[in-house]
C-alpha cells in the first residue's frame, strides 16, 4: 500500500499547513475555521453540527450542513490528493487522521509526556529540557487568525491553559534544580498577567525568598490575599498559605552545611518549598534504615512481584504519593514481604530509605514520636526541629518533596498514624503494612496477604530444620503444618522449637501440638509467640453499636462451643438476634482477622483461632447453665 507523506500542521500560533516542505494556504476564512476544528479534534469524529456552531458562532443558518460539506470538499482540494486522504467522512461528521508528530500540538503533548516520565525517574534535568522544547513550539497567539469567536473561546482557552500548566511544570523543575534567580523575571511577568493564579504566585514567592528577597515575597502574599478577598471573597488556598507560613517560620529551618554562619533567613535555608528541594542534593544525608530479613520464599514470589510492581510503576496525580499497603492477619509475613520489596527496589529510591515500626495495635507511636527522628535523619539538627506538630509535618513534606525516597511504615494500626508521615509529592514511594485494610488511605493500592499453602509451608519448615528431617517424617510434618494453619509465624516457631531440640522427632512434636490442653503454649519460642498476635487483633476489635451484638462476645461463644465454622443464622439463634446483626458481628471478626472470610455462607476458624477462642472462653468462665448461646448450641 502506498504510504501517505507526513503532514505538518501548525496550530500553536497562526494556522498553517506544510506538505513536503511546501506551505499550503487555506485562505478562505470559513474553511480555516473548519480546518482548525478538525485539527483540534484530530483522530476523533467531530459532528457537522459542532463544526457549524464554530463556523457561524452558534447561529448556523438552515443550510449549514450542506454548506459545511461544501467547505470540506474545497478543503480537500486545497490539501491535495495525499493530504486529503486523511480527511475521512465518518457519521455524524468528519475525522482527520493525524500522527503525533504531524502537528505542533501533537509534538507539544509528546514532549509533556516524556517530561513526566523523566520526572518520575528523578531526571529533573531531562524533564526540564523536554518542557522547554514543548514551549518552544508556540508561536504568537494560537487561533488568532481563525474568525470564530466560539472556537477561540472553547479551544483557544484550552490551549492557553495547557501552555500555562506546562510553564508551571517547567518552573517546578527549575526550582527543584535551584535555578530560582533565573526564574524571577518571567514569573513576575506572568503574575502581573495572572494575579489570581495562586500556583504562579507561590512559585514567585519561593523564587524571591530563595533569591534573598524575603520582604518582597511576603509583600506579594499580602497583595494577593487582598486581591483574592476583594475580587473573589476567598482566602488564599492551603498551598499558598503553606508557602507563606514556611517563609515566616524560616528560623526553624536547617542551615546549609556549607554556610553555618548564615542567618536562618538566608535563601539557602530549607524553607518554603513544596515541589522543590531546598538545599543542594549533594548535601542531603541518604538514610538507609531498612532492617534485614530472612531469605524470601518461592511461595511468596508472586506476591513479591505484584508488590514491586505497585511500588515501582505508574505515576500519581499531582499532589499524591504512590502508596502500597500490605494487609493481612498478624504473623502472616507482611513485614517480611514489605522489606524484601523495599530491599529489591532500593536502586530506585536514590535519596534513601526511611523506616519506622509503628507497633500495630499493641503500642501506637504517633507522628509526634516518629517525625523528629525522620527529620534528624534527613539532616535537620535536633535543636532546630520545630516544637509544633503542624510545623514538623510541614517541614517534613518540604524536605521530602521533589526527592526519591522510599518510606516504609511497618505495623500501622490506622490511617491517622500514616497520614502525617506521607512524604511530599514527587518521586517518593510509601510502603505500609497493617492488619487493617486502611481503606481510607487515599490512592493506596492494597495487597491482601493470605496464609501459605501446603507447598509454601513445607518450604518454610524445611528451610529451618532441614529438608532431610522433614523428608524423614513427611506425614508428621504435615500434621504440624495443619495445626500451624499456614501462618508463617507459627511455622517459624515450630521450626525453631524442633531446631532447639534435635532429640525430638517431628512426630513427637506433632503429638504435643494435637494433644496440648493449651495449644498456643506450645507455639512460643523466646520472645516469639502466636498468642500476642491474636491478643493485638482482639484488642483492636471494632465494637458494635448498642443495638447490635458485641463481636467479642460472639468470638467467646465460638470458643466455648468449639466449632470450626459457623453461619450467620446459627449465631442469630445463639444470641436471639437478627441474621443481619449476627453477620455484622461476624464481619467485624473477619475485619479483625479473628475469623476467616465466609465461603458458602460459613465463617471458618482454623486450628490456631479455635485454640485462641477457647482460651478467651475459659478466661471469661463461660458456663453452660448461665449462657443462652451455650444452651442453644
Amino acid at each position: 500500500m502506498k504510504r501517505t507523506p507526513p503532514l505538518n500542521f501548525l496550530l500553536l500560533g497562526p494556522l498553517s499547513v506544510r506538505l513536503n516542505a511546501r506551505e499550503v494556504h487555506v485562505s478562505a476564512p470559513r474553511q480555516r475555521v473548519v480546518m482548525a476544528a478538525l485539527l483540534l479534534n484530530a483522530n476523533r469524529v467531530i459532528s457537522v453540527d459542532r463544526i457549524a456552531e464554530y463556523v457561524w458562532d452558534d447561529a448556523p443558518p438552515p443550510s449549514a450542513a450542506a454548506t459545511v460539506r461544501t467547505y470540506v470538499m474545497r478543503l480537500r482540494q486545497s490539501l491535495g490528493e495525499h493530504a486529503s486522504a486523511r480527511l475521512l467522512t465518518r457519521a455524524p461528521g468528519y475525522l482527520l487522521e493525524l500522527g503525533e508528530h504531524e502537528s505542533d500540538l501533537g509534538q507539544f503533548k509528546a514532549h509533556r509526556r516524556r517530561a513526566a516520565e523523566l520526572a518520575e525517574r528523578g531526571d529533573l534535568e531531562g524533564s526540564s529540557a523536554e518542557l522547554a522544547e514543548a514551549l518552544a513550539l508556540w508561536r504568537e497567539e494560537p487561533l488568532a487568525d481563525i474568525p470564530s469567536r466560539r472556537l477561540r473561546d472553547v479551544e483557544g482557552r484550552y490551549l492557553k491553559e495547557l501552555r500555562l500548566q506546562t510553564m508551571e511544570l517547567l518552573f517546578d523543575a527549575e526550582l527543584a534544580l535551584l535555578r530560582h534567580a533565573e526564574l524571577v523575571p518571567e514569573l513576575v511577568r506572568l503574575v502581573r498577567k495572572h494575579p489570581l493564579r495562586e500556583a504562579l504566585v507561590g512559585k514567585l514567592m519561593l523564587a524571591l525568598f530563595r533569591s534573598g528577597r524575603q520582604s518582597e515575597a511576603l509583600d506579594l502574599y499580602r497583595r494577593t490575599r487582598v486581591l483574592l478577598v476583594e475580587q473573589l471573597g476567598a482566602e488564599p488556598s492551603a498551598d499558598l498559605r503553606e508557602v507563606h507560613r514556611s517563609i515566616l517560620s524560616a528560623h526553624h529551618r536547617p542551615r546549609t552545611p556549607e554556610s553555618p554562619e548564615q542567618p536562618a533567613t538566608a535563601p539557602e535555608t530549607a524553607a518554603a518549598t513544596a515541589p522543590a528541594a531546598v538545599r543542594e542534593r549533594s548535601c542531603w544525608p541518604s538514610p538507609a534504615q531498612l532492617p534485614s530479613v530472612p531469605l524470601p520464599l518461592s511461595a511468596r514470589s508472586g506476591a513479591l512481584a505484584r508488590l514491586q510492581h505497585f511500588v515501582t510503576t505508574g505515576s500519581m496525580p499531582a499532589g499524591m504519593v504512590a502508596t502500597a499497603v500490605v494487609t493481612g492477619r498478624g504473623g502472616v509475613g507482611k513485614s517480611a514481604l514489605a522489606l524484601h520489596t523495599a530491599h529489591a527496589v532500593r536502586g530506585s529510591s536514590v535519596h534513601g530509605q526511611l523506616y519506622a515500626d509503628l507497633g500495630g495495635a499493641g503500642r501506637t507511636p504517633t507522628a509526634r514520636a516518629v517525625l523528629p527522628r525522620f527529620l534528624a535523619d534527613l539532616g535537620v539538627p535536633r535543636d532546630e526541629i520545630p516544637e509544633e506538630e503542624a510545623e514538623r509535618e510541614s517541614l517534613y513534606r518540604s524536605l521530602t518533596a521533589g526527592r526519591r525516597l522510599l518510606v516504609v511504615l511497618d505495623n500501622a494500626s490506622s490511617t491517622a498514624q500514616v497520614r502525617p508521615l506521607i512524604p511530599g509529592s514527587g518521586g517518593s514511594r510509601l510502603l505500609v503494612t497493617s492488619r487493617r485494610r486502611l481503606a481510607d488511605l487515599d490512592g493506596a493500592r492494597t495487597l491482601l496477604l493470605g496464609p501459605l499453602d501446603e507447598a509454601g509451608s513445607l518450604e518454610l519448615l524445611s528451610s529451618i530444620v532441614g529438608p532431610a528431617r522433614v523428608g524423614a517424617e513427611p506425614q508428621a510434618a504435615r500434621t504440624v503444618l495443619t495445626v500451624c494453619a499456614g501462618l508463617p509465624l507459627a511455622i517459624r516457631i515450630a521450626g525453631t522449637r524442633l531446631l532447639e531440640r534435635p532429640h525430638w522427632s517431628i512426630g513427637h512434636f506433632a503429638r504435643r501440638l494435637t494433644e496440648a490442653p493449651r495449644l498456643l503454649d506450645e507455639l512460643c519460642a523466646g520472645d516469639l509467640g502466636v498468642r500476642p498476635c491474636f491478643d493485638a487483633d482482639h484488642a483492636g476489635l471494632r465494637r458494635t453499636a448498642p443495638a447490635g451484638i458485641d463481636p467479642a462476645e460472639v468470638f467467646t461463644a465460638l470458643g466455648a462451643t468449639g466449632v470450626s465454622s459457623v453461619s450467620g443464622s446459627r449465631v442469630a439463634v445463639m444470641f436471639g438476634c437478627s441474621e443481619e446483626q449476627a453477620e455484622e458481628a461476624l464481619d467485624a471478626l473477619v475485619e479483625a482477622n479473628l475469623l476467616g472470610a465466609p465461603t458458602g455462607g460459613r465463617y471458618r476458624l482454623d486450628p490456631l483461632l479455635r485454640a485462641y477462642a477457647h482460651e478467651r472462653a475459659q478466661a471469661v468462665a463461660v458456663r453452660e447453665d448461665s449462657h443462652p448461646y451455650r444452651r442453644a448450641g
